[in-house]
């Protein structure tokens, strides 16, 4: 195939999902579940304040005293709390979907695929909107890292300094780990306790290699997470993944599923539908 041939595709693929997502927001209303978004974020500045005065300067005068092994364990978890590991995979994704012919394939490695994508895409605004905000706000605030904690103390605040050592807070490894598990919440609801011991570990350790304070993880996390629920709620009005919003959180659409589908196999391509009508099918 020719790349001008490609870019068409490409390009076509693009503007059919703009005008789904632009057609959906019209006709849908804004219905969301009726979330106590205060409650929430009043418990979340609670636990980033018991954080801050009850560890913060253990966490700062205890900087350098882990044992080496300890040290080197927790450094290698760290690195799963960057967003590189969520949102490049997430954005092949997408540009995988983009190229794809879609009318070739058949019905059910359409679904695979669509599911596939609607879930990069989800992780993109949840994973990479937060990290947009977690950056903006930790520069802005420009709080100094427990590294130089002997010389700058627990608060101390430079705000738009521009520089690593005053970008303490919110974390940004925690941040992802909290819009990672808000999407694990949100599609395994059941499986919650064991996502949230794996993310809260992971962010856990920015503590133990001397990033972080602890009220900078707290914080972090519930940012993440809050971007996580916001971003599947939007996703439950378009009809990607969830099902219309109910009265306390969007639920997960049978048809979901990221695996192969063990049902029978349709070997005849839908080559005359359109991708709205096979969405309006999923609805």
């Amino acid at each position: 195939m020719s790349a001008v041939a490609l870019y068409r595709r490409s390009l076509g693929n693009f503007l059919d999902t703009i005008a789904i997502v632009r057609r959906r927001f019209a006709v849908r209303p804004a219905r969301y579940p009726e979330i106590a978004w205060p409650v929430w974020a009043l418990a979340w500045v609670l636990l980033a304040a018991a954080a801050f005065f009850g560890l913060d300067s253990a966490a700062g005068r205890m900087r350098g005293e882990w044992t080496p092994g300890f040290v080197h364990f927790t450094d290698f978890f760290t690195d799963f709390g960057l967003g590189g590991w969520y949102l490049i995979p997430a954005a092949l994704c997408l540009v995988a979907a983009n190229l794809t012919d879609w009318r070739s394939l058949s019905r059910q490695a359409q679904m695979m695929v669509y599911n596939w994508t609607c879930f990069a895409f989800l992780v993109l605004c949840a994973v990479g909107l937060s990290g947009l905000a977690v950056n903006l706000l930790k520069y802005g605030i420009g709080r100094a890292r427990p590294l130089y904690f002997d010389s700058f103390g627990v608060l101390s605040l430079h705000p738009f300094a521009m520089d690593a050592r005053f970008a303490g807070f919110p974390s940004g490894h925690a941040t992802t780990m909290g819009a990672v598990f808000g999407i694990l919440l949100l599609l395994f609801p059941k499986r919650w306790h064991i996502a949230l011991a794996i993310t809260a570990c992971i962010a856990s350790t920015r503590v133990f290699v001397g990033a972080h304070y602890p009220s900078d993880t707290v914080a972090g996390f519930g940012l993440g997470l809050a971007f996580a629920i916001v971003s599947g709620l939007v996703f439950a009005r378009l009809g990607f993944i969830f099902q219309r919003p109910s009265s306390t959180r969007p639920v997960p659409k049978r048809t979901f599923r990221l695996g192969w589908s063990r049902g029978p196999k349709s070997k005849t391509p839908l080559a005359g539908r359109s991708r709205e009508q096979l969405s309006a099918d999923r609805r």
